[in-house]
């Protein structure tokens, strides 16, 4: 149905020259033809014409008056068919007709009330449904007048939505059930329709079939908008509350989305719903509440009804049944063989054609009557067997249920007494744990000896409560058995009505086949010797059938009072039931009395269980806070020995402190899971208890060698060593202390404590000695050596040099021995010179060494500042050298070459050029 809201001011207007009475008259007319056309005792769907008339007279008269004026004096209770059909229509009215409506319906709400009560109490197909109708009326009216921002249409924004719950979470609660109510209402009317009928094509398109179907067009368009508002509310809820608390709703909406998703598949599936609306698919799983950003990916369903055929056309049906009479074809037949043959006997039928065509109906009238009568037989005797036997069960299943019921209450007694010995011996139990406190020694062991009897009267009480569980749950079972019965009534009435409608379809199929049959025998009309033949026989048969038939007469008579005889038994077994209940409820009313006794005495347990748990609770944080204090002093300690100067001198290996740094890294992730259980479990800290020691120790221990690592490593990574060392202390520190306040526990972090512990690692892995590091540890001995070489090679040099010069005194005279002595006295002054540098450098060596090693020894220094050393060998091999090649200059022939070649060519423009000499292959640049 389109909106009415935009109903042309013609329709609505009052039309000129006519006065209001008669207008009020011809609108009564009308509306009263159309309410009589829509509302009948046909088996067939509402026809949308008549529906739209009277929708658009509640919005005429801006209200629904007139309707009920009507509605009330139609004879509802006499049939179920006109009672679903005004179930129909109100509900149309509702959705489409003007907003006053539902208050007007409102005030009839006792009328609807009484019609679903009266047909709910009766054993009809569309009463049952009538019943399932009238309750979600009644739903749609209560909730559109408890929720006015939600209009009958129930198609508003999510703006509204969201004005309409509020920002109490209580209301919006409360409005999240009433939509789950009145969607099981919907969903309960489309299962009840589904179960009348079978899901074929061929019976969806009958008019019975599509009279039950035609209210779930209105049943859609009210469950698509329900569905997306009740997602919406859903979402709002889990952003508000735990996901714990709302379990039960959750639970609902997924058993709702699947009813709801296989509603509209069946409906889908159906050709009369296809031409008449456009149904939405929903996704093949429910939405994810707990992830807040499935909201966005949930899309609202959207029920699209196309436009509407003209009012003057009905829609043809897709399988034609019986139309025309069944006479019609075989009179055309008749007409064409007389045009061709002429009329047998002259100009007038054959009396005994007729007389055959009279006696073949008859004879397939009584054949239908028998069968008929056959199937009712069958049917009725198997509903009666059925019946007795299913009585027949539920009893015995009630008697076992009975004594099932006796032995669990003597169970109960007998935990009863169990559960009051316990409390004697809690009590006597009590009084030693008063006597125990005055003294000390023995304090613990009776202690513990009264958790363990705490912890016994908790398995008592949980026990209890399943007991007492299951015997609610047996008496539940009772109380559904009866509603078995009436289900399997119900059932009954519904394969009866099934029987009844394939029967009328075998009729239909057996009275087409005479049609054929009588066809034949028009076009075969010449074959009279044949007919005549078939007519004795038909006349034997007949004589047959009547004689059957006064037998199957009997047959029924026997039956009906076999029936009679069952009815009898089964108000005897109704009234065994009923006593068997009121002989349940005494039971009930006992069980329920002892339960409440039983409910006091486990309150006082499970006050006095609070109070041991409560001293179980401050008990545990107390040896947590005392093991957090102690490991705080620990590492106070560690921390301190970063700056004292007495540790100087400790040192330690990076492979020992790496070993440490991994071990403390694996004692965090032991404490993360300590700290972690112990926030779920309370009444437990052993775990947290144990890792916090273990990591105090091992976190202490791996700074205290950290700092003694530091001492033998380089300026940098000893510096870097240092800082990360006092970062992981620190941190340590502050974790330690939240672990000693109750409120900065819950944001303690163990975690932070892991960067500084793996910078620490990283750092071990860094100095660890490797190839060129051993050689390292030689650097001390190799500088010793180098500058003792560096010496003796000057001191040689020196000495040569005299000599070269003693020879040059006795061998040369005059200019050349003038050029030798200043050359040589030149390279003596020098080789002084590179003395005095050997000597002054050794010295400074020894007092760098002495001033800068501090507490390790001269070989540490020296491997600790390896550049520095390196450049030492490097400069004295360097020396050492030059000092050599210097007397090879000096002492050889070149000299005097160099000498006179020097000053013959002193006056030239150009100077000589030598050849540096080549480096020795020993010599290697310093780094």
């Amino acid at each position: 149905m389109n909106s009415i809201k935009n109903v042309p001011a013609r329709v609505l207007s009052r039309r000129p020259g006519h006065s209001l009475e008669a207008e009020r008259e011809q609108f009564d007319k009308t509306q009263a033809i159309s309410i009589s056309k829509a509302i009948n005792t046909q088996e067939a769907p509402v026809k949308e014409k008549h529906a739209r008339r009277i929708i658009l007279g509640t919005h005429h008269e801006k209200g629904a008056f007139t309707f009920w004026s009507y509605a009330i004096g139609l004879p509802l209770p006499s049939s179920s068919i006109l009672s679903w059909k005004f179930c129909h229509v109100l509900h149309k009215v509702l959705r489409d007709g003007h907003p006053n409506v539902l208050h007007d319906c409102q005030r009839y709400r006792s009328n609807i009330r009484e019609i679903g009560d009266l047909w709910g109490h009766l054993h009809d197909r569309y009463g049952q449904l009538v019943n399932i109708y009238t309750k979600l009326l009644l739903t749609k009216i209560s909730f559109h007048l408890k929720h006015p921002e939600f209009p009958a249409g129930l198609e508003v924004t999510d703006e509204v939505l969201e004005k309409a719950a509020g920002t109490d979470v209580n209301n919006v609660f409360q409005l999240t059930v009433e939509m789950f109510d009145y969607m099981d209402c919907a969903l309960k009317l489309s299962e009840s329709v589904f179960r009348q009928l079978n899901t074929a094509i061929a019976v969806s398109q009958m008019s019975s079939g599509q009279c039950r179907l035609a209210p779930l067009i209105q049943v859609i368009q009210d469950c698509s908008p329900l569905y997306h508002y009740t997602v919406k509310l859903m979402f709002k809820l889990h952003s508000c509350l735990p996901a714990d608390t709302l379990q039960g709703h959750r639970d609902r909406f997924h058993e709702q989305f699947h009813s709801l998703r296989n509603f509209f598949r069946r409906a889908s599936d159906m050709l009369y719903f296809k031409r008449l609306i456009q149904i939405p698919r929903l996704p093949e799983g429910p939405p994810n509440f707990l992830r807040a950003s499935a909201l966005a990916e949930h899309i609202k369903p959207v029920v699209v009804i196309p436009e509407e055929a003209p009012e003057d056309e009905e829609p043809e049906n897709l399988i034609e049944i019986g139309s025309g009479p069944p006479a019609a074809e075989p009179a055309v037949v008749a007409d064409l063989f007389e045009q061709t043959f002429g009329p047998p006997n002259g100009s007038m039928k054959d009396d005994r054609d007729l007389q055959i065509e009279t006696l073949k109906r008859e004879v397939e009238t009584l054949r239908t009557e028998l069968d008929k009568i056959q199937l009712e037989a069958q049917r009725y005797m198997a509903q009666l067997k059925g019946q007795v036997n299913a009585l027949e069960a539920e009893l015995e299943e009630q008697r076992k249920q009975k004594q099932k019921a006796l032995v669990d209450n003597e169970q109960l007694r007998h935990e009863v007494a169990r559960l009051r010995a316990a409390q004697l011996e809690g009590e006597r139990h009590q009084g030693l744990r008063e006597e125990a406190e005055k003294k000390a020694s023995a304090t613990e062991a009776r202690y513990n000896k009264l958790k363990e009897k705490h912890s016994e009267l908790i398995t008592t009480h949980a026990e209890l409560l399943r007991k007492n569980a299951d015997t609610a749950k047996q008496l539940t079972v009772t109380q559904q058995s009866q509603e078995e019965v009436a289900r399997v009534k119900e059932q009954l009435a519904f394969q009866v009505e099934q029987v009844k409608r394939e029967s009328e379809m075998k009729l239909e199929e057996q009275s087409d086949q005479l049609e054929k049959l009588k066809r034949e025998l028009e076009a075969k009309a010449g074959e009279l010797v044949r007919a005549q033949a078939a007519l004795s026989h038909a006349e034997q048969s007949g004589l047959e059938l009547s004689s059957r038939l006064d037998t199957l007469s009997a047959e029924k008579d026997t039956l009906s009072s076999e029936v009679r005889q069952r009815q009898a038994e089964l108000v005897a077994a109704q009234s065994l039931v009923r006593e068997k209940e009121a002989a349940l409820d005494q039971e009930q009313q006992r069980s329920s009395r002892e339960r409440g006794e039983l409910q006091g005495r486990l309150a006082d347990k499970e006050s006095q269980e609070q109070g041991l748990q409560r001293r179980l609770l401050d008990e545990q944080f107390a040896m947590l806070r005392g093991t957090a204090a102690e490991a705080e002093r620990i590492l106070q300690d560690a921390v301190g020995k970063l700056d004292d100067p007495l540790h100087l001198r400790c040192t330690s290996s990076p492979d020992y402190l790496v070993s440490r740094a991994q071990a403390a890294l694996d004692a965090v992730s032991t404490l993360e899971k300590g700290h972690a259980q112990y926030l779920i479990s309370r009444a437990d800290a052993s775990a947290l208890v144990a890792a916090l020691t273990r990591f105090s120790h091992l976190a202490a221990d791996t700074i205290v060698h950290g700092s003694a690592t530091s001492h033998l490593a380089p300026t940098d990574p000893a510096d870097r060593l240092i800082d990360t060392c006092r970062e992981c202390g620190v941190r340590a520190l502050e974790l330690v202390r939240q672990l000693q306040d109750q409120q900065a526990l819950l944001q303690a972090q163990p975690s932070l404590v892991q960067t500084p512990l793996q910078g620490i690692l990283q750092l071990g892995q860094e100095l660890k000695p490797k190839i060129l590091d051993v050689r390292q540890e030689e650097l001390g001995a190799v500088v010793d050596k180098e500058m003792a070489a560096t010496s003796a090679a000057i001191e040689d040099a020196v000495r040569r040099i005299e000599d070269v010069m003693n020879q040059a005194r006795h061998a040369s005279s005059g200019v050349k021995l003038e050029v030798n002595e200043r050359i040589l006295n030149s390279c003596t002054d020098l080789m002084k010179a590179i003395r005095l540098l050997v000597t002054t450098s050794t010295s400074l060596q020894k007092e760098i060494v002495e001033s800068g090693r501090g507490a390790a020894t001269q070989q540490e220094f020296y491997a600790k500042n390896s550049r520095w050393t390196e450049g030492l060998i490097s400069a004295s091999k360097a020396v050492g050298w030059g000092a050599t090649q210097l007397v090879y200059v000096a002492s050889g022939s070149q000299l005097t070459g160099w000498c006179f070649t020097r000053a013959s060519t002193r006056s030239s423009s150009s100077a000589p050029t030598r050849s540096r000499p080549a480096q020795p292959s020993w010599w290697r640049p310093p780094r």
